[in-house]
């Protein structure tokens, strides 16, 4: 019996750093009606307010939506607005060494880009993020840099030898990921576990980057029963397959 349905959000549910389309927006709030679902991803919370809450219908269903920003170091639940849980912060400190390794690790990778639109490297309070080509970069550009990871693998390689002391995963189109160590989506598995009282058997990941390295993996090593999906599209195929394993009470039929 599965009784939370994750999503992972760029590549998952939305193009990097896009707004969910509207037939997501009908599907995810189909969803919400009859199961809860939390979404999980690098991005901070005001990416989650534009990409999904702006477009999905208002009131109590939001009651069944969970949002863990920056891969699950900070928790948003619904009653009448959004209230945040808790929030994994780096101190000043450690925020200037992750800096200086990121740069240090992209120049010596040889994959630094000549063309970027915005800053690399963004603060997001309990993460900090690099986007390769910037942060306002054309999703087209975004979509050929690194289709195979390989670029920013070099990089993670680096800093890992730097930073050892940080988790650092790739996400998105051009993203690496760096928080702190046992601070990931497995992370945040574990706290939907212990705040919502769901056991980890009882959910499913969906996401697009559960290979060894991406940020999305962290959730699969957690234990929960994982889907890998190749884009929002083929997200959408795997709602309406799950909303039909639901009975009309809204449980999951036997044996899923």
């Amino acid at each position: 019996m599965k009784k939370l349905i994750v999503f992972d959000l760029d590549g998952t549910l939305a193009e990097s750093k896009a707004a969910i389309d509207k037939d997501m927006a009908t599907r995810l709030a189909a969803l919400l009606t009859v199961a809860k679902v939390a979404i999980i991803s690098g991005g901070d919370w005001p990416q989650f307010q534009k990409q999904v809450l702006a477009n999905l219908p208002k009131g109590k269903k939001l009651q069944n939506l969970f949002i863990l920003p920056t891969c699950g170091t900070k928790f948003y639940q619904y009653k009448t607005g959004w209230k945040q849980l808790y929030a994994e912060n780096f101190t000043d400190a450690q925020k200037k060494k992750i800096i200086a390794s990121l740069n240090e690790a992209v120049d010596a990778s040889g994959y630094k880009a000549k063309k970027t639109w915005g800053e690399t490297i963004e603060d997001r309070g309990s993460q900090v993020t690099y986007s390769a080509l910037g942060q306002q970069a054309p999703l087209d550009e975004k979509k050929k840099y690194d289709p195979d990871f390989k670029k920013r693998d070099k990089i993670k390689k680096h800093l890992d030898k730097l930073i050892p002391e940080f988790a650092v995963n790739l996400g998105g189109a051009t993203s690496v990921d760096i928080t702190k160590k046992g601070i990931d989506k497995k992370y945040g598995i574990h706290k939907l576990r212990d705040i919502l009282d769901i056991k980890i058997s009882e959910m499913i990941f969906i996401g697009d980057a559960l290979f060894p390295g991406g940020n999305d993996y962290p959730a699969k090593q957690a234990g929960a029963f994982s889907v890998r999906v190749s884009d929002p599209n083929e997200t959408k195929r795997v709602v309406e397959g799950i909303i039909g394993c639901l009975d009309e009470s809204g449980h999951f039929k036997k044996g899923f």
